[in-house]
């Protein structure tokens, strides 16, 4: 067997690796590259294998970095399933067709001013043609679901903790008779963060392909950068008569965000007064559209969100938010008096209409910009924390006076503590550890700590490259399955069902009987898939209807 490296390999973008062996050939994602012009480059060169030869697509959660390119992959040459998890599939159309657009408006802008220049037209990375048409490929799974994609592969999804949807996937690839586990993280998450569950502990594996994003640094105490920093910011700025200005993810951080201030005004009476006077606007239409999915998937949330759900609160709502989509609503913004809070994407600074809030609230010593996601090199957001004086904007230089804030304790990406924690997890030391998705200083040092600390083999990647992998234990398929199919997975269906309210005790009651009884792994995991659909419906109910109503269900 083989791993390809094909991105993510020197930097956090454009994530990208092909698993080969005898008879199967099977890619770990498809991502967009992002950040300096060379790295936006990257996205127009072809890709270092046959899209045409490739059986199929595991796709780890639905960010660009990770899914963006998947439209040029069908448009040249793929065109077998792309397998994600039920929510990934319902965020990924959102991201898709949203990048299809911006690539348009791109290429039109470029265009124009090569038409002027007497220059030779380009076209767009791919369209939304291109983007609908690679949508028709997804396949979506549940998490903890065994498939079997080929009579050479099999891959389960695990929660990642990383956004709604993101996976751990846990890759068995056969050759000759002998089985090798390959575990993939795409984008591990912090344990302990709302909304989300922890990422999966995984106990086995041959091999493990690791993100390294913050390998080189610790996030600061949740306490001194999260929720009660942030409002202290919002409530300095109105005080002041500015207005903050958060560049946001618009699937992930937005939502958490949004649970963070809800909560907020919860548990705080006292600030509420204040806080009544400041109007939140999310100003993105993806953002909107992400929340709406992150409400119909309820059933991946944590149990603290799924209790707000029960009580017949919505966790994703509060008294003071406001959702625009319009661009004429969006530019209003800007003319209104009186406190405001808006977050917008891209979370970069890259594109999009922060860039426009940017533009009105930069050269304003009032306002706030405040930063809570990861900002690559060559961005405009990481250009703005790096201290620069001025920035170019739509043709306009706009100095720097606002005040800037970079609150990481609101990363969706373990840090080195985090990663090292979910490493150290194996039962037995992996063959290889291969770090990925992290600048080089941030592989190097977390490299290093994984080998001192728990004795692993790492990789840092550099480049693209390749390494033909040994073979790992010969295992039956039965033993395979039963391994699965073990008894951790009926203590997680039992735990679950216990959830769900009154009309289902006599479920709970039924399926404990299972433990008597002796059945096949197949049947253990048909039941496993049951519960998965039925918490999935229930939840979907109660974040729809009060407390009273579902009880009566």
């Amino acid at each position: 067997m083989k791993i390809k490296f094909c991105g993510a390999a020197t930097s956090v973008t454009g994530s990208c690796h092909l698993v080969s062996g005898e008879g199967f050939k099977v890619l770990l994602d498809c991502g967009q590259f992002q950040g300096s012009k060379a790295q936006e480059a990257c996205n127009f060169e072809d890709f270092p294998f046959n899209p045409a030869e490739v059986d199929f697509l595991l796709l780890s959660h639905a960010h660009i970095d990770h899914c963006g390119r998947i439209p040029l992959l069908v448009k040249r040459g793929f065109s077998g399933k792309i397998y994600c998890t039920d929510a990934t599939a319902d965020l990924v159309r959102v991201m898709l067709l949203d990048s299809a657009y911006i690539h348009e408006k791109e290429a039109e802008w470029r265009n124009r001013k090569a038409e002027r220049a007497g220059k030779p037209l380009t076209e767009p990375l791919y369209t939304t043609k291109d983007a609908e048409n690679a949508l028709t490929h997804l396949a979506p799974v549940m998490y903890d679901r065994l498939v079997e994609p080929s009579d050479r592969v099999r891959f389960v999804f695990n929660e990642a903790g990383h956004v709604l949807g993101s996976a751990v996937t846990e890759l068995w690839a056969e050759e000759n008779g002998r089985t090798t586990k390959l575990v993939y993280t795409g984008d591990l998450g912090v344990a302990g963060r709302p909304i989300l569950r922890d990422p999966k502990i995984i106990k086995k594996a041959d091999y493990v392909i690791m993100e390294s994003t913050y390998g080189d640094r610790l996030h600061a105490a949740r306490g001194d950068t999260g929720i009660g920093r942030l409002m202290d910011i919002v409530l300095k700025t109105a005080r002041r008569g500015g207005t903050v200005v958060i560049p946001a993810f618009a699937v992930g951080r937005t939502q958490e965000l949004i649970f963070e201030f809800n909560r907020f005004y919860e548990q705080n009476p006292q600030a509420r007064r204040e806080l009544d006077g400041i109007l939140f606007y999310v100003d993105s239409p993806m953002a909107t559209n992400a929340t709406e999915i992150f409400r119909r998937n309820a059933q991946v949330f944590d149990d603290e969100t799924k209790d707000y759900i029960l009580r017949g609160d919505n966790p994703l709502d509060f008294k003071n938010l406001r959702f625009t989509r319009t661009s004429e609503e969006s530019r209003s913004l800007n003319e209104r008096e009186g406190a405001k809070v808006i977050l917008s994407a891209s979370g970069m600074c890259e594109a999009g209409r922060i860039r426009h809030h940017l533009k009105h609230n930069l050269w304003n010593p009032k306002s706030s910009i405040v930063f809570v996601g990861y900002q690559a090199a060559g961005t405009l957001g990481r250009a703005l924390l790096d201290g620069r004086d001025s920035v170019m904007l739509f043709g306009e230089e706009v100095c720097v006076n606002a005040e800037m804030h970079n609150l990481e304790g609101f990363s969706g990406h373990a840090d080195s503590d985090g990663l090292t924690e979910w490493i150290s997890g194996f039962r037995r030391p992996p063959g290889t550890v291969f770090l990925v998705h992290g600048e080089p200083a941030a592989k190097r040092a977390l490299a290093e700590r994984i080998e001192k600390e728990c004795g692993y083999a790492v990789t840092a990647v550099e480049g693209i490259s390749e390494f033909d992998l040994s073979h790992g234990v010969a295992v039956t398929r039965q033993e395979f399955l039963q391994s699965f199919a073990d008894r951790d997975l009926l203590l997680s269906v039992r735990e679950k069902i216990a959830k769900i309210h009154g009309a289902l005790e006599n479920i709970l009651y039924n399926t404990s009987l299972v433990f008597d009884a002796n059945l096949p792994a197949e049947q253990l995991l048909e039941i496993g898939d049951a519960v998965r659909v039925l918490e999935k419906d229930t939840l979907r109910l109660g974040s729809v209807v009060s407390r009273e109503a579902f009880e009566q269900f």
